[in-house]
């Protein structure tokens, strides 16, 4: 059947990978890597089972940022190395309603062959069954996020496993049900952080808000207790309203970095990356993740880091709430 006949039944995707197509071929097949990049911006994938030839199956687990998980089957009816994949997705007894065909090829790009462009073609019984995938599943938007996860998967494995000395980062993600537009702002004007950021039972003053790249806020954060300190924000990146990059210390009064109060060996600064992107499953809403990454740190500094990431998350997980009520609130009024 030819592509214009089924064109209103189809979404297709591109996307550019700087990497040769054996290694993003090697990352679409292999149960070990896929898990990595599979899925929306805040999935994770388990996999049961994956058996990649021409009537094969992979069966898997996705575990959205919502805590839903979702079961998936793909039969594959073509497997042609490392050129094409064509799979049939769905069939998995109680699992979602989902069934539709994918053709996935990878062709040699840039420079001597080193980069890849993937196409990614997924078929639908009906134009209607398409856009209901769509409104329900966020699948166009999905397929996007997927595909960036994959060139961030390649990226990676281009240049090793990370940069050496970086220490092992802290990652933490929640669905906020609110626009994305909306959750970039709260998180970037001084009166609505105000109203919500901070652990449970604290307070956040702003005496300075510089929102550019160079620019900095400076805050104070009163305890339940009574006690207070200080910190600080320099501004690195800013993408309205997808990305926020900026170095983040423990400050004086001034703004000016010192120490963290509870542990001397604590990094003198860490980078702060936060990514608001479309949530591409059941409810909408945004994904937001927060990466933290000490920098110019000792090797005690990293194990003082590391050693908190428990702490960390139970911190954020208390931010998370609060920005949550507050987006209730503000639908309430």
């Amino acid at each position: 059947m030819s592509t214009s006949a089924t064109a209103d039944r189809e979404i297709v995707l591109t996307k550019l990978i700087e990497a040769p197509r054996e290694l993003v071929f090697d990352l679409w097949t292999s149960p070990e890597e896929i898990g990595a990049w599979w899925g929306p911006q805040g999935f994770t994938t388990t996999t049961s089972s994956m058996n990649v030839r021409a009537g094969g199956s992979w069966r898997f687990t996705m575990h959205g940022p919502d805590g839903r998980d979702y079961d998936n089957l793909i039969t594959y009816l073509e497997v042609t190395r490392p050129e094409r994949l064509t799979y049939k997705h769905g069939g998995t007894p109680g699992g979602e309603p989902i069934d539709f065909q994918t053709t996935a090829t990878f062709e040699p790009a840039g420079a001597a062959d080193q980069n890849t462009l993937v196409t990614l073609r997924m078929t639908f019984s009906s134009a209607a069954v398409k856009e209901a995938v769509i409104a329900k599943y966020g699948a166009l938007e999905g397929g996007k996020q997927t595909l960036g996860r994959l060139a961030e998967a390649a990226a990676m494995r281009r240049r090793g496993a990370g940069v050496e000395g970086e220490g092992r980062p802290f990652v933490i993600t929640r669905v906020i049900q609110a626009p994305v537009e909306l959750v970039y702002q709260l998180w970037t004007e001084r009166e609505h952080l105000e109203q919500w950021f901070g652990p449970k039972g604290t307070r956040l003053t702003v005496s300075e808000m510089e929102l550019r790249p160079g620019g900095r806020m400076v805050y104070r954060m009163g305890m339940a207790d009574g006690s207070a300190h200080f910190g600080r924000w320099v501004f690195r990146e800013i993408t309205p309203p997808e990305r926020l990059l900026f170095l983040v210390s423990f400050a004086d009064e001034r703004g000016e970095p010192v120490r963290a109060f509870f542990d001397e060996t604590w990094p003198l600064e860490w980078l702060s990356e936060v990514t608001f992107k479309p949530h591409a499953g059941i409810g909408g809403g945004t994904v937001v993740t927060v990466t933290w990454t000490p920098t110019n740190a000792t090797a005690a500094e990293r194990r003082a880091f590391e050693d908190g990431h428990a702490s960390m998350s139970g911190g954020w997980g208390g931010t998370f709430e609060q920005l949550a009520g507050y987006v209730g609130r503000l639908g309430r009024r």
